[in-house]
């Protein structure tokens, strides 16, 4: 099987608009709400949650075999727990303000629901390849909801992105005030909300024009 065959590039594709594990799955809610008031973290939390789901489901589909079926969701998070500490320590070695900023929720990646369902519903039963391609898709599926999220608390909120002014002087002067609701966990979910809303209406749009 090609690396690349059309059905890998569907396995890498779908959770980044079709099947997109917060928009259509509904599944990484919490940390969506938790991180993303700030662009930066939120970009991290994408890119750390897509590591580890990539690299869990090469290692779970690479042991898949030997897993006793009984305990296997133990032998599961031993795998996520054991790379969450990896990247916990790489962001404080690297990144300390930003590790910080998502202070617990790095920890908390051990119990996302997306990363879990990927090992459980496709790592259990597919070759390496084909779930590393899972997991980078899921991953950044994940991803851009956070960075979608995040890039207008910050800018609607605070006026910058990663922490740079971008809304000029002259805004404020004319009497532009940041919306200090965008910064409050309740103002993610009503952009998650949003999206879900586009997302939803274009796809189904598109299959009634079929």
């Amino acid at each position: 099987m090609a690396l690349f065959s059309k059905q890998n590039k569907e396995v890498l594709g779908a959770p980044l608009s079709l099947d997109n594990p917060v928009l259509v799955q509904v599944l990484g809610i919490c940390s969506a709400l938790a991180v993303t008031s700030q662009l930066k973290p939120a970009v991290v939390m994408g890119l750390a949650v897509t590591v580890i789901t990539a690299f869990a489901n090469v290692i779970i589909s690479l042991i898949r075999k030997t897993i006793p079926m009984r305990i296997r969701i133990i032998v599961q998070l031993v795998v996520v727990a054991a790379l969450v500490t990896i990247v916990s320590q790489v962001l404080k070695a690297f990144a300390y303000d930003v590790s910080v900023q998502l202070s617990v929720y790095v920890g908390l990646i051990i119990t996302n629901c997306i990363l879990m369902g990927r090992l459980e519903a496709f790592a259990m039963m597919n070759k390496p390849w084909p779930s590393f391609l899972d997991g980078i898709g899921n991953g950044l599926g994940y991803a851009l909801i956070l960075v979608i999220v995040g890039f207008f608390r910050e800018l609607l909120g605070r006026g910058t992105l990663f922490g740079f002014q971008v809304l000029p002087q002259s805004f404020y002067d004319l009497g532009y005030i940041n919306n200090g609701m965008m910064t409050m966990p309740a103002m993610a979910l009503i952009l998650v909300g949003c999206v879900i809303w586009v997302h939803r209406a274009y796809f189904y749009k598109e299959e009634d024009n079929k």
